[in-house]
Formats: C-alpha cells, structure tokens, sequence
C-alpha cells in the first residue's frame, strides 16, 4: 500500500518532541491509535479516560449488496489530524467527505499498528448507510518483529485476533482492513491463517455484519510480493475472510481474471486504485474514472485509496468545487449505490459538518467557525455539472445564515416567465403505510421566488405518480405535466418561511425527492432568483404524537453519576434551561416541542 502523504521524517521528528498526552488523565477527547502488541494486548485502551468517547453513537441499518462495490480508504496526511478532536474543533476547513451515496465501505487508514476510526466517521458513515473498518497494519523491519511476537503460537494469534474483535464491537465500527507488508517465518504462515480465521469468526458472532479484509501483500508462503490479482499465492487468505484489497498496480487483464478466480465471491474482490495515480491502471487523479470503468465492466468491486489527494493537492479553484468535481467521476462511471432515507422520521438542514455559524431555527448562535463530522446530516444528492449550462446553479453554502446548524442550499440563476427548474435532492427508499405523513421545509426567499419539493412515488398496484408540495400560488403552468399540487400553510420563523402539509401514501414507496424552482404568476420580468433551502423533515403522525407525549420517570430513578465536572455559572445568568428527554419504552429518547422547559436554578452554585 503507498506511504501516506504525512510530511515523512520532519513530521515524525516533530511529533516526537512533543510531550506524550497521559490518556488516564481528563483532558478533551481525542481518538488515537495502538502503536504497540503490549498496549493492545493488556487492554489499557478500555482504561482510558478517552474511550468512552470514541463510541459510536449511530448504529448501522443495512448489509452489504449483492453487486460490485465501492470500498473508500481514507488515508488522509497520516490519519488523527482535525478528526481527532471528538468533540470538533475550530478549524471550519479541515478534511471531509460528503458523497457518501457513492460508496459502500470506509476504511480509516494510517500507518499505526492499529488505527481506530474516530468516531466522528462511523457516526456520519453509518447514517449514510456504509461501513465502517479500522486497521491493522505491520511494515518492514518493525513490523515483522511484531508479527514474530504475535504469531509466536496459535494461541497468542488468536488472542490479538479477540484484541481486535473486542475493539470493534465495543467502539461500534465494523472490521478491520489486515495489511501485513513484511516477510512472514514459512513455519508461521498457519499462525497467520489461524489470525485471519479466528478474527472474522468471532467479529462475525460479536458483531454480525461485520467485516474481515485481507490486503494483498504477503503471501501464502510469507513473502512480501504484491499480486495485483487474486490467484493461488494469495487466495488462502481470501477463503478466510469477507474479502481482499487488491494492490494497486493491476495490469487491465486482472480485474477479469480475479473475478475467473473468486468465482460467486467476485464483489468480494476490491481492485485497488490510488488516487495519486502512483501506478495505478488509469493514472488516479482526475482519470480515476479510467479504472473504475474497466472494473465495473468485469463485475469487481473498487477500493479507491486516498481520495484526500485533491484536498491534500490543492485542487483549483477551491476543495469544495474540486471535490464535488473528482467524486462526480465516481458517480458517472459507478452510479448512485446508497437510497437514504429509508426510516422515518427524515431530517437533513444538509450540514456538511463544518462551517464558521451555528443556527437554531433562524437564530444565529453563534458565528465561531468550527469542524465536527460527526454534525453531518443526511447529505443531498447533488448533481455536479462543471460546464454550469443549467439555469439554476445549486451549492451547499456554510456562508449565509442558516436555518439550523451551519448550511443551506443555495438556488441561483435566473428564471424567464413560467419557466421553471427541478432536480433531485434525495433518493429514499421509504415504504408508507396508511398513517398519514408530514412534509416540512424551510426556505428564505423574495416573495417573486418559490421554492417546492417534488415527491416521486412508486406502488406495485398504482404505478408511478408525482406529488408537487409547494406555496398556495397557483402554478398554471404545470397543467401539462398532470401533476397533483399539495399546497402548504407557512409560518415565519426568522427570516425563513416554514412550509408544511400532510398527506397519505398507503402502499407507495417514496422514491425521489427533488426541488422545484418557479415563480410568481404576477412576476414577468426576468430577474436573478435566489432562495435558500434550509431543511427538510418527513415525519409520520404516530411519530408526532409520540414526539409530544411527555412522560417523566419517578423522582427515585433520577440518579445521576458524573466525574471530572467543573461548573461555571455567568453572573448574569439566572437559571438554566434544559429540555427534558425521557426515555420511552422502546428505547427512543423524545424531543419535547412545545412542551414547558425544565428550570433548574443555579444561583448560589460556585
């Protein structure tokens, strides 16, 4: 696998002059990773202070498919830069991804013995639907005396293999990416085997879903060769685990004998690319497309590695435009291969998980710039279009004011008599029943300016139709398109108009979502529209009723342990309000709206 881009030796020299963090000791969360057999074998890790925090806090819906793949390895200035910071930080132009409806797994990937994915891209990952994979990773001279000591007996490899199992399970991501890169002893081979076999067995029982794959370097007989295909010297370990990680420096005949080889386990086979091009089929960078066309052809799976070069690169003009740019060479030749939402509710204020705001319903909390992927929402589907031929551009903007958290989307362009503008937002995969469903949505615009949603619907017994929710004005123009118009009340919040209406779907599934730009009948001349789309909500009504229903716990049950707490009240300030959120019988905490606050008074407290 290519040396990250971390800086090399000035950056190791660097780090090593600085002082080592006492992970026992409170400090601001971080994530890092196990850099030695002792500290993993002896689980200091549970010990300390930082692990609680780097759980996961959303679980993960779904399974892999059955069809070719996209794996993405991160692989970012050497892993636990801004990311690190569990709790986010203050630099609002720090590394993300946002396309996650391009791909199916995510690896954190750094040089460490063990990397452990912070938090904050499991959360994001898994509310999008992908997975996600840790590291275990041994190179060279070092490595290969770790591998001695591991693979000492099969019982010792067995232990490091539950090491690792437990890891996963307990933090809540979802396997582990095995990259041996040294000479492994002939006589330790089966040790090895016996690692790769007992990890993917109790991962599986541990965490079911769970993944175990092999990185294509060592061999079957412990020499560090690389294939770049699945054949015999390599297989051994691929029968062992849920998949393989092919070198990168394929030749464009492999990908088709790899699939000959893997036979029904084909899309187990992820056909590595690096993205710095580093002798990769096709070059990487801006003709990644080259080969992942070639490897959709042959119906193999893709492991594209560090995509962070155009951020790492400083692809012009700017990381976001670039980025949108390089993943929609993804999208042309793989396509979309995640539907979200697919449960309600559904919510997204399209929040990319940095920005320099924080909003609440239209009110500026505060203008700090800050970085949390984890923040991210259910991210939109966008459409990239470089040559800007559409008459309305759409971006996501962390500029203007938003109506919660730190982005909207913005609408720009201009619009000329009746004509109007659509494409799409989401592609959920939501199945409605008889209870009737609620749409909401909050825009800011001119009053010549309207902004709607398009809803795509599908039934077995109803064929497809196509719902416009949008303002009352009437919209004459769409008469030829035999579209039924739900109109919504509104109400302002801040600046923004908020739109809602119900309606009733029994055996349909919600397929697209898209926006609908137009404008006012009594508008005629043609003028530059600009709206901003703030959020979306679909919600059911037992959802809503439940989400009103405020039920206390008995006072006895209110036990609250808590350490490491320090307490700083502002002289100004007469109380603090919380919002109480107990917890229902099935496990799902309650927002209580419009429901009284909880008061507890903190005067007197030092």
């Amino acid at each position: 696998m290519p040396k990250s881009n971390d800086g090399g030796a000035d950056s190791e020299s660097e780090s090593e002059s600085v002082p080592l963090l006492d992970l026992s000791k409170p400090s601001s969360p971080i994530s890092f990773p196990i850099k030695s057999l002792q500290y993993l074998k002896s689980r200091s890790y549970f010990d300390s202070f930082h692990f609680q925090f780097n759980r996961s806090t959303v679980p993960l819906r779904r399974d892999l498919p059955d069809r070719p793949r996209v794996l993405v390895c991160h692989d970012m200035k050497g892993g636990y830069v801004d990311d690190k910071w569990i709790q986010g930080c203050e630099n609002d132009a720090g590394f993300a991804i946002w396309h996650w409806f391009l791909m199916d797994v995510f690896v954190y990937f750094s040089h460490s013995l063990v990397t452990i994915p912070p938090p904050c891209w499991t959360n994001t990952a898994h509310r999008h639907g992908v997975k996600v994979l840790g590291t275990f990773i041994t190179e060279w001279d070092e490595g290969k005396a770790t591998c001695n000591e591991m693979l000492a007996t099969k019982e010792s490899a067995q232990m490091y293999a539950e090491r690792l199992a437990e890891l996963a399970t307990s933090l809540g991501f979802d396997g582990w990416l095995i990259n041996i890169e040294n000479e492994i002893d002939k006589e330790q081979v089966p040790n090895l085997m016996e690692f790769v076999s007992h990890l993917t067995k109790v991962l599986h029982l541990s965490t079911p879903g769970s993944l175990v794959i092999w990185y294509d370097s060592v061999t079957a007989h412990g020499h560090l060769k690389w294939q770049d295909h699945l054949n015999e010297k390599n297989k051994p370990f691929f029968d062992l685990c849920d998949g393989i990680f092919m070198n990168y420096t394929w030749k464009e005949s492999y990908p088709k004998l790899s699939a000959e080889v893997a036979g029904d386990r084909k899309y187990d086979v992820y056909m590595g690319i690096d993205v710095f091009g580093r002798g990769s089929f096709g070059g990487g960078q801006w003709t990644v497309d080259t080969a992942l066309d070639l490897l959709k052809r042959n119906n193999v799976s893709a492991a594209i590695f560090a995509p962070g070069w155009v951020y790492e690169t400083a692809q012009p003009p700017n990381f976001h435009t670039a980025q949108n740019k390089w993943w929609s060479l993804v999208e042309k030749s793989w396509g979309i291969v995640q539907t979200y939402p697919q449960v309600l509710p559904f919510y997204s204020d399209f929040n990319q998980g940095f920005g320099n705001h924080v909003s609440l319903e239209g009110r500026q909390l505060s203008d700090a710039p800050w970085y949390n992927i984890s923040c991210q929402s259910l991210q939109p589907l966008l459409e990239f279009k470089e040559d800007n031929t559409d008459i309305i551009q759409v971006t996501i903007d962390t500029r203007d004011a938003s109506y919660n958290g730190g982005g909207n989307i913005v609408f720009k362009g201009r619009l000329e008599g009746d004509v109007y503008f659509t494409a799409r937002l989401f592609k959920p995969l939501l199945h409605l029943s008889s209870s009737p469903i609620t749409v909401s949505y909050s825009v800011k615009s001119d009053e010549t300016f309207k902004l709607g949603l398009l809803l795509s619907f599908s039934s077995a017994s109803h064929g497809t139709k196509s719902i416009l929710v949008a303002p009352q004005e009437p919209i004459p123009r769409l008469d030829h398109m035999f579209l039924k118009c739900l109109v919504t009340s509104e109400q302002t919040v801040s600046e923004w108009t908020v739109h809602e209406t119900s309606l009733v779907m029994d055996e349909h599934t919600l397929t697209e979502i898209s926006f609908f730009c137009y404008r006012t009948e009594n508008s005629t001349k043609a003028s530059e529209y600009v709206a901003l789309l703030g959020h979306i909500s679909i919600k059911d009504h037992v959802q809503l009723l439940q989400q009103n229903f405020v039920s206390l716990p008995p006072a006895s049950s209110w036990v609250i342990e808590a350490h490491n707490i320090e307490l700083m009240v502002d002289s100004d300030v007469k109380g603090v309000s919380f919002v109480v959120q107990p917890c229902g019988e099935d496990g799902l905490w309650r927002k209580l709206d419009d429901s009284p606050n909880l008061l507890v008074d903190l005067e007197g407290l030092s």
